[in-house]
């Protein structure tokens, strides 16, 4: 079984930055293996892409909403992800999750269908 614990997540003024980590543990569990991914989901809507990155870090890809402003990295001594995020806007509010899948894909998935494990997901709210 996988854990996957977010945090980083707060209240933050428009243009403000967070930055989200992810740490993931598990028994026999191999981080290097996986790929990684981010996700949010905002009040009465579905759950979206932000951003991912393939399991040796050689990949990423961004929604566009983000693209420019959000990066995410991996550490894979430490077991852990992180989303930096930058300039952030009211429209960046949601709870975001971090999402692992058991593949060394040579490109991010951004469907979260695709994903096999979750964590519980982080806050964010960006006040205007």
């Amino acid at each position: 079984q996988v854990q996957l614990v977010e945090s980083g997540g707060g209240l933050v003024q428009a243009g403000g930055s967070l930055r989200l980590s992810c740490v993931a543990s598990g028994s026999g569990f191999y981080f290097s293996n996986y790929a990684m991914g981010w996700f949010r989901q905002a009040p009465g809507k579905g759950r979206e892409f932000v951003a991912g990155i393939t399991w040796n870090g050689g990949s990423s890809a961004y929604a566009d909403s983000v693209k420019g402003r959000f990066t995410i990295s991996r550490d894979n001594a430490k077991n852990t992800v992180y989303l930096q995020m930058n300039s952030l806007k009211p429209e960046d509010t949601a709870v975001y999750y971090c999402a692992a899948e058991n593949r060394r894909r040579i490109a991010v998935v951004r469907s979260y269908e695709t994903y096999d494990y979750w964590g519980q997901g982080t806050p964010v709210t960006v006040s205007s």
